[in-house]
């Protein structure tokens, strides 16, 4: 099958969208006792990653965090982050692995912090949280495309479609040459992952 849109992260696959099984404890989770899932059956370990905001241990959120990416580089399998707040940390963390490929979901960082990203090789991936935010529209403007995904996350409110068609306008091309580049973005983030 043929798809016109990649959706890196979302809770509410379409069959007519490209998405990634995913697969991963969450870090709001962390003290849970959750046990990992089998990431062999999955094409991205995740979402995993910190969040700062919430009241969970923070050290549990670290052992976490390194199993799931322990797991990634073990498999060669990409991972997906939760970042919030957290950013230097995981940034940190990130430094100790050598992984198949990492992708910020639902960005909302400064143009500061998606530059470091970009340097180690890392991609951003945007959904209708992170276009409300000023600071994160100038990261999507200027980011290099090849560095870029689109997500729908939680919600199908706006769709896939309406998260290309906002991302195009702000960066200035066609919903179409967006989708061909995010497809490549795909393809690549996957290449040896089977």
């Amino acid at each position: 099958m043929s798809y016109d849109y990649v959706d890196i992260h979302t809770h509410s696959p379409r069959a007519d969208v490209l998405s990634p099984r995913m697969s991963g404890v969450h870090p709001w989770d962390a003290e849970k006792g959750c046990t990992l899932p089998h990431f062999e059956e999955c094409d991205i370990v995740g979402e995993t990653g910190l969040d700062y905001t919430r009241e969970v241990s923070y050290e549990a959120q670290q052992r976490l965090f390194e199993a799931h990416l322990n797991a990634a580089e073990r498999l060669g399998k990409p991972v997906v982050l939760h970042v919030v707040r957290s950013f230097e940390d995981v940034m940190l963390t990130l430094k100790r692995y050598r992984l198949q490929g990492v992708v910020f979901h639902g960005f909302t960082g400064s143009e500061q912090q998606a530059a470091r990203c970009i340097e180690r090789g890392y991609y951003l991936s945007f959904g209708h949280r992170s276009l409300r935010s000023p600071k994160t529209r100038r990261v999507i403007a200027s980011l290099p495309t090849e560095r870029l995904f689109c997500e729908t996350d939680d919600s199908s409110n706006p769709t896939i479609e309406q998260i290309y068609a906002e991302v195009a306008a702000l960066r200035s091309t066609s919903i179409e040459e967006l989708k061909a580049q995010i497809i490549s973005n795909y393809e690549k983030l996957f290449a040896s992952n089977g």
